[in-house]
């Protein structure tokens, strides 16, 4: 499925972490029981970039663990698409080593959704490829569709939706397979308040449970509440990393917000 990816790769046999109570949009989140407390994902980029543009970013290296959030942060042109697209497997030219646990769920910046597909045939062409069973499909796709308010629309076509609501059919179908790791990029933009608050609860609940979350954003004041760790890159590389304690430490700043760190750090 374009846009909705998933990957399966190998796992450990050793039991996952307790999990947590569920959220009140919670849909029964499980993702696989069997993860180590290894981490699920591990990125030592050396240098990747895209042909007769080589080097885009250069010694990238942090690892996500389970029921860890992590935020990309970094201004526009930082390489933060760049190190998604590598940890994706999209760039041909990357040098360095990639280690992964457990299914993926990517949410692009950009929907990606096919014009000749209503959005429940979106769900079951997903569904289908992820090999869910169709009674366990119906009922979290119908979940979903309550959750994010797009039970009415479920037989339209997402060319005539809103910027909005196509973004909304990209987050159903990210988490209709209840992966292991979210990669997120900027989900934000076109969101409204209530469908960004309904989404980072499902974020919440997933990483309670055991998922890893890793979302690249501009909005530091929602990145600062809600990530356990950050990645702050510029120019293509990482300038700090840390939780928010160490990024003031990085940068000097004792009791500074992530937006005045990371703007000293630029």
């Amino acid at each position: 499925m374009k846009g909705a990816l998933s990957m399966q790769e190998s796992k450990n046999d050793t039991a996952a972490k307790t999990l947590a109570k569920p959220s009140a949009n919670s849909t029964d989140y499980l993702p696989d029981p069997l993860l180590a407390e290894e981490a699920l994902l591990k990125v030592q980029i050396e240098e990747a970039g895209y042909e007769g543009k080589r080097g885009v970013i250069r010694d990238v290296a942090f690892q996500l663990e389970a029921g860890e959030w992590v935020g990309l942060i970094g201004p526009n042109g930082a390489g933060k698409s760049t190190t998604i697209k590598a940890i994706l497997g999209q760039l041909k030219d990357m040098k360095g080593t990639l280690s992964r646990q457990g299914t993926y769920s990517y949410i692009p910046e950009h929907p990606i959704l096919y014009e000749r597909l209503t959005l429940w045939e979106h769900l079951e062409l997903a569904a289908s490829a992820w090999k869910i069973e169709d009674a366990q499909f119906i009922k979290r796709a119908n979940e979903l569709l309550d959750i994010f308010r797009m039970q009415a629309v479920k037989h339209h076509l997402p060319s005539s939706f809103s910027k909005g609501m196509q973004q909304k059919v990209m987050l159903i179908l990210a988490f209709l397979q209840k992966p292991d790791v979210f990669i997120v990029d900027e989900p934000f933009i076109g969101l409204d308040p209530r469908a960004i608050k309904d989404f980072l609860e499902l974020l919440e609940d997933a990483r309670q449970q055991g998922a890893g979350v890793l979302m690249s954003t501009h909005v530091l004041d929602t990145a600062e509440r809600i990530c356990d760790q950050f990645l702050l890159m510029n120019e293509g590389r990482l300038v700090a990393s840390g939780n928010l304690q160490a990024i003031r430490e990085q940068c000097g700043l004792t009791q500074g917000s992530l937006f005045e760190c990371f703007n000293s750090l630029l």
